[in-house]
Order: structure tokens, then sequence, then C-alpha cells
């Protein structure tokens, strides 16, 4: 088993290298689909994420208001903290169970959008970082997500800096260029996973 750590800043393009990387055939551990589902309602998560933030942070049917508490937790650095003091542990626990249940011959790559802020790279046989120049990302983020530019701009600078998640790859795509330009690239990564 290979065991990858892949990640990129908000607007980098990883989800979509993601996808490709699965339909090769590898087996994705998604933190942030995992962080959805350790806060759903009933879950222990969303208790405590409740006692943490307050009864304000739920929505009228009882699920978590992810925009009104990612707007009180990108824009205060001690919140993000107690955030991710509650959810990360549990994400880290799921994650460890599906790479368990993969084969011995699989490339399990997690996907986590905060390996480098979280120190995580140790974790990992090798960390590939999706590469965007800040302003790809502010424009991606702008246009295709419909974020203020402001609240995009909170994001970005919540996370880790460009040069900082470079310092710990072993692989980078480059993706400040069109579609059709990732897919060759993340087909060359796959090809250096698989005989890794």
């Amino acid at each position: 088993m290979v065991k990858v750590g892949l990640t990129g800043g908000i607007g980098a393009g990883k989800s979509e290298v993601s996808r490709l990387l699965a339909s090769y055939g590898a087996v994705i551990v998604d933190a942030d689909k995992i962080a959805r589902e350790v806060v759903e309602p009933g879950t222990p998560g969303l208790a405590a994420v409740v006692e943490e933030f307050g009864e304000d942070i739920l929505a009228a049917d009882g699920t978590l208001d992810r925009p009104k508490l990612g707007a009180l937790v990108f824009s205060d650095q001690e919140k993000l903290k107690a955030l991710n003091a509650i959810v990360h542990p549990l994400v880290g626990a799921r994650s460890a169970e599906l790479e368990a249940s993969a084969g011995p011959d699989a490339v399990v790559v997690h996907d986590v959008p905060l390996l480098t802020e979280n120190g995580l790279a140790p974790l990992y046989d090798l960390v590939v970082v999706v590469d965007a120049a800040p302003q790809t990302q502010l424009d991606r983020l702008v246009r295709l997500r419909g974020m203020a530019e402001d609240e995009a701009a909170r994001r970005m600078a919540a996370q880790a800096t460009r040069e900082e998640r470079l310092a710990i790859a072993d692989l980078v795509i480059d993706n400040d260029g069109p579609l059709e330009a990732l897919e060759p690239q993340v087909r060359k990564v796959w090809e250096r996973l698989r005989d890794a």
C-alpha cells in the first residue's frame, strides 16, 4: 500500500485532481467529506460543536449551518483551533478505518486540505501538492464558487502559504492553467504513485 497525502490551497483544484486519481483507481480518503459526516445530526461530533459554539450555528432543520460556522471560525484563530480540536480526531479515526479497508496493493490518497497546517506530511509515503497562484485561487473562489472577494481572501489567509505547502511537497501539480492542462500532469503523477 502506498499512502499519499494530497493537499492544496482553497481554489487550487485539489478536488478535480482527487476525482481524476479516483478514476485511475486510487482509493480516496476525503477529509472534507468525512469532516461533514462526523458532524451530521445525531453524531457526537455535532453535539461537541454545539457545546463549544452554541445552538446559533445550527440551521432550522438541525444540521450544521456551515456558512455561519465558517464565517465565525475563519475570522478568529482561537475559534478555528477549538473547532479543529473537535473535528480532527474524529476525521483521523474514520480515515484510518477507510485506509485499513483498502487492499495491500492500493494507492490510498488522503485528500487533506489542512495537511500542511496540521503538520501531517510525515504520515504519508509521498505528499502531492496541487499548486495555483493566489490570484488564480481568488478568481476561482469568486467566479466559480460565488464567494465574496473579502470572504475568499479570509479563507485563503487562514490556510498555509503557497511556500509552506510547496516546502513539504514530494510531487507538485501546477494547476494555474486550463482544465485540459491538468489531466496529463495528474496521469504522470498517478504513474509515479503506482511505481512507488
